[in-house]
């Protein structure tokens, strides 16, 4: 199941724990959305889900008389923990300081290169203030040389002439 509770979080921004307690009842395809009944915060709030994680979520195994998305297969429970799975995984692939909860940041980070606004970015993980989202997200080095050349060309200046 690791390959589902790794991309979820990467691709809507929520939390290992909102994911692993998350019943297939809080997910409406047709409206894209997924309705989480309690956060951190104790207040319900809904998740916009993007193509790509409606994919994911169609791709899951199902389980009879089983109502969690990404359940231990062994006791169709919420898994206890996913760090074993988690810890081999991030070896296996060069990561080895890499945290569940960097996903989140990723998801933050990934919006921002996207052209998305703090606030939106804010909207999508929940966060009450746009200054928690500033520590969540960061510009790839891609997106600052775009912006940058951006900011040049409007200067109406061709510098590199030799005249």
């Amino acid at each position: 199941m690791l390959r589902y509770i790794v991309a979820l979080p990467l691709l809507t921004g929520r939390r290992k724990r909102g994911l692993l307690d998350a019943k297939w009842e809080e997910f409406s395809i047709d409206r894209k959305t997924w309705r989480i009944p309690t956060t951190k915060t104790g207040k319900p709030r809904h998740v916009p889900l993007s193509q790509d994680a409606i994919a994911v979520l169609k791709s899951i195994p199902r389980f009879d008389n089983c109502p969690y998305v990404v359940p231990n297969p062994e006791t169709l429970k919420p898994f206890t923990s996913v760090y074993n799975a988690w810890n081999a995984a991030r070896k296996r692939a060069g990561i080895p300081d890499a945290r569940m909860h960097d996903l989140r940041h990723s998801a933050a980070s990934n919006l921002v290169n996207a052209g998305q606004s703090l606030y939106v970015v804010a909207k999508v993980l929940g966060h009450a203030q746009v200054r928690t989202s500033e520590r969540y997200a960061h510009l790839s080095a891609d997106t600052l040389l775009t912006a940058v050349n951006a900011a040049s060309q409007v200067t109406g200046t061709t510098w590199a002439t030799d005249q």
